[in-house]
């Protein structure tokens, strides 16, 4: 078991592991060189040198038991505890107070700097790691596209690639691997829709790139040849080399009137500027790109593909949601037969059991921020430069706050009785929800559409388990077998 987690998360062979070993007692002063006898921490471990108790975590993830990782350390420590991960010293805080203090906490007391292998494969310019003046100018250029006001232009758009794909993916086949499948359509439409990039033989490089940075975010930052983190690093390389002329193509677009600032993200960027604010950088450009390619394709084709196994396997629901997207067609009037922004916004049902199925299994697990100073949180001392990681389970799995929480019911989320504040965290909370949750809705929900009014569809493997990579998906690939359904 030890064996293939470093083969999933670092990528290297145990007689690697044993030169890592070596090195990585060479950094035992560097470690410990700062002294934290005057502060008041929380209990806990910071395990091994370096590695810290990544490897038992990320073991944990891939056999879908981080919710046990982290209970069985809750109950040992409590609510707050210390460890190390990803290369760095770690506070874990659960529960509603925890969430209350994570998400509330300001940008000066603790910003969202991702682990250090996320931060370096992304960029030193993504919008976690900007100076607050310059985050918000970045978040702001990010949100005036994926706002709902925005996004209602595009659903067409949007609409029109995800049919084209499914009806090329399914013609003349009948078992389809549905994991790889949402995984390519949602980059496809991550690529069109937000960054104005139609070109397949681009897409198609850039995704092949994303897939081998992809596994270096939840990697053990080791520079060594063969590892994750290198292999991430040279695909991050490869990116910026993909991504400049597009940006160079796109600033003489803009120059000449040929394309609007509102037509994609990388175009928003390059408007922002004017008396007083400094343009965007190319390099501030490439980075805020990988960053958002990160936040929007990756969860929406974990969501996507836990709708497709969710309704292979309940009948009830998947006849309940078909049932809400024939209606739509029905009341559909004239010719045009692209999906509307008002009839995206009917399919609640789906929209409930798509909620339903992230509070029992939520597409991220947890996420790190950082203290940008000196604080503190429930007795504890957190001091500056230490990872913070909030965790969705403790809550989402709470009795107080989901009544039956082990039982599957999309009405919790139709009931009018609203959910306590900071207790549902996929999308995070408060000042720091995820700003593409509204992308990542209307993504699912019109995948969902085409699919539920076109096929029906079962498990080839009934048995197949779910392992957090470290997104949850089904360990096989999820091969699913169609059959056609024609609309009512």
């Amino acid at each position: 078991m030890v064996n293939s987690v470093l083969e999933s998360f670092l990528g290297m062979s145990p007689l690697v592991l044993v030169a890592v070993t070596i090195v990585s007692s060479l950094f035992l002063y560097l470690l410990f060189k700062k002294d934290y006898r005057g502060y008041n921490l929380p209990g806990g471990s910071l395990g091994f040198p370096l590695i810290g108790e990544s490897i038992s975590f990320l073991r944990a993830q891939l056999q879908d038991r981080g919710d046990e990782w982290i209970h069985e350390r809750v109950l040992k420590h409590g609510p707050v505890f210390k460890t190390h991960m990803m290369g760095s010293p770690t506070f874990v805080i659960t529960g509603q107070p925890g969430n209350k203090f994570v998400f509330g906490a300001d940008y000066d007391i603790m910003s969202a700097k991702p682990p250090k292998t996320l931060a370096i494969v992304a960029g030193e310019y993504s919008l976690s790691d900007l100076p607050k003046p310059r985050y918000l100018l970045v978040k702001q250029g990010m949100v005036s596209f994926l706002k709902a006001e925005s996004l209602q232009h595009h659903v067409k758009h949007m609409d029109r690639l995800i049919k084209a794909s499914l009806l090329r993916e399914t013609k003349d086949r009948d078992v389809v691997q549905a994991v790889q499948f949402m995984k390519n359509l949602t980059f496809e439409v991550a690529c069109c829709v937000l960054f104005g990039v139609d070109d397949e033989v681009i897409i198609k490089g850039l995704m092949s790139d994303f897939a081998v940075a992809f596994k270096a975010f939840w990697s053990i930052p080791i520079n060594l040849p063969g590892t994750n983190y290198t292999r991430g690093l040279a695909a991050r390389k490869r990116i910026v080399e993909k991504i400049l002329p597009i940006i160079q193509k796109k600033k003489e677009e803009l120059a000449n009137g040929t394309l609007s600032p509102r037509n994609d993200v990388i175009a928003c960027f390059l408007s922002i500027g004017g008396e007083n604010v400094v343009p965007l950088s190319d390099l501030e450009i490439i980075d805020n790109f990988i960053f958002l390619m990160i936040a929007s394709h990756d969860t929406a084709a974990n969501l996507s593909s836990m709708m497709i196994w969710k309704l292979a396997r309940d009948k009830q629901i998947y006849n309940k949601i078909r049932e809400e997207h024939l209606s739509i067609l029905a009341q559909r009037q004239g010719g045009d037969e692209t999906l509307t922004w008002v009839e995206v916004n009917k399919m609640k049902y789906t929209w409930s059991v798509a909620q339903e199925l992230m509070r029992v299994i939520p597409p991220l697990f947890g996420n790190f921020r950082t203290t940008t100073a000196d604080t503190s949180f429930a007795g504890y001392d957190l001091p500056k430069g230490w990872q913070v990681f909030w965790v969705a389970c403790e809550t989402h799995m709470d009795k107080n706050f989901f009544e039956d929480p082990t039982t599957f019911d999309p009405s919790r989320f139709e009931a009018k009785k609203p959910i306590p504040p900071c207790t549902y965290i996929p999308f995070g909370a408060g000042m720091h929800q995820c700003i593409g949750n509204e992308y990542a809705r209307v993504k699912t929900l019109t995948i969902v559409h085409h699919l539920v009014t076109r096929f029906e569809w079962s498990q080839v493997n009934p048995e197949e388990k779910i392992a957090r990579q470290p997104l949850p998906y089904p360990s096989t690939g999820l091969p699913i077998k169609l059959t056609s359904k024609a609309a009512e």
